[in-house]
């Protein structure tokens, strides 16, 4: 779904959009597992920035729910994670920021996205607040052993004999100079 600033301004714009999977990239990391539902409003907001000069920011206040899959971060099992969030968020045109390279900005303008052209597309917005919802590092439980480095196999399901190996072959010769100290 398109939003555009022209119709923006003759009315606010209510939208309930379900997305079926595979019909956003999330990368290959992330998998959605059913509908994700947004339901939200989007407005017109006006800023005066001196004199004439007007910038047309986009206000989007919305509610996004689904369910995703995404692999754990030590032994790679598929972990299912449940999306909800509240957002309000303000999109500003991007030739606003015109001028020099270096730009101070405060903490309220981090918040700020930003749209090329005559609009902003919903389902990019939808792209960031999933990916901003899911944790940087997902794992399947606190207490996930992870794969062994040596052969591979999940030690959550199977053990192995591969830590009860010497260490790396390059110590010995401290090892042996240890051994002799004592």
């Amino acid at each position: 779904m398109f939003i555009r600033i022209k119709d923006l301004e003759l009315r606010k714009l209510d939208f309930n959009e379900e997305y079926l999977p595979d019909t956003v990239d999330f990368g290959s990391d992330l998998r959605q597992l059913g509908p994700l539902q947004m339901v939200g409003r989007a407005e017109l907001v006006r800023e005066h920035h001196g004199g004439q000069h007007t910038v047309d920011d986009i206000r989007v206040v919305a509610t996004l729910k689904g369910r995703m899959d995404i692999n754990c971060a030590r032994c790679i099992e598929n972990v299912e994670l449940d999306v909800n969030r509240s957002f309000d968020l303000l999109y500003r045109p991007l030739d606003s920021t015109k001028g020099s390279d270096e730009v101070n900005i405060s903490e309220a303008e981090t918040e700020i996205g930003y749209y090329k052209g005559e609009g902003l597309e919903l389902e990019d917005v939808l792209r960031e607040q999933v990916l901003l919802a899911v944790p940087i590092k997902t794992v399947c439980r606190p207490d996930c052993k992870g794969l062994c480095p040596h052969c591979g196999k999940n030690r959550n399901i199977e053990s192995c004999d591969c830590g009860q190996k010497t260490g790396d072959p390059r110590w010995n010769t401290l090892k042996g100079l240890r051994d002799k100290l004592q």
